[in-house]
């Protein structure tokens, strides 16, 4: 972990972050802190019930790894290409925004552009 060490950053990033962000469920807590102002265990505990795991279960890797594709909200492999069939940023962060019950900004843009284009067609969207 040093000077042109692929890995450094993240490696130091993971350590700093206590829950290892994507790779576990820091990424879904903060989002929880961050968007209605709750408090680390609050938002562990609701997190946790959403996603059906314990809070332990949070900051488990291999626990993470499967609930995160089972639920389809985005995960992090070693080689990010070899995951056929894996949602797209986008799709998880759609994901998230319903199963957390959030509003996502640019999830809300997407719905919103879809909306207008499907409008001057004369659809409506769902």
């Amino acid at each position: 972990m040093g000077s042109g060490d692929a890995l450094g950053v993240h490696m130091v990033h993971m350590l700093a972050s206590g829950m290892n962000g994507m790779r576990t469920a820091g990424d879904l807590v903060m989002r929880m802190q961050m968007t209605r102002g709750m408090r680390l265990k609050e938002a562990k505990v609701y997190v946790a019930d959403r996603l059906g795991v314990s809070v332990r279960d949070l900051s488990d890797g291999v626990v993470m790894q499967d609930v995160r594709s089972e639920f389809g909200i985005g995960r992090l492999t070693e080689l990010e290409n070899e995951c056929v069939g894996e949602p797209t940023a986008m799709e998880a962060k759609f994901n998230i925004a319903e199963l957390l019950d959030l509003p996502i900004n640019c999830v809300q843009r997407f719905r919103s552009r879809v909306r207008s284009l499907r409008g001057e067609e004369g659809e409506t969207c769902s």
